[in-house]
């Protein structure tokens, strides 16, 4: 599962990428506003509110782990798609442990 910082390191080099692009082009300030409309798009996205779907995951995972329920808790009412993905991580290590515990 990619990480956090994985996905900043690959956006922040990225955009020095398509800057070194914009100055070999003479197009500097276009590129630098597509750059700026890029990460307010993904910000957005990644704090927007998670699908009916998600709930419906959340209700099904809660009750299994603590700490799940804790997370899951201070999320609500409105559980954004970072938070979601914060949750799956937390699920996956927790029944990982619990698994490795049973065998």
């Amino acid at each position: 599962m990619i990480n956090i910082y994985t996905v900043l390191i690959s956006a922040v080099l990225l955009s020095i990428g398509f800057h070194f692009v914009g100055v070999y082009a003479n197009a500097k300030k276009i590129v630098w506003i597509v750059i700026a409309l890029l990460w307010a798009a993904s910000i957005n996205v990644a704090m927007s509110e998670v699908k009916p779907k998600g709930y419906e995951y959340l209700e099904k995972i809660k009750g299994q782990y603590e700490k799940v329920d804790k997370e899951i808790q201070e999320a609500y009412p409105e559980v954004s798609l970072y938070e979601l993905l914060s949750i799956k991580k937390t699920y996956s290590k927790e029944k990982a442990l619990a698994n490795s515990s049973k065998h």
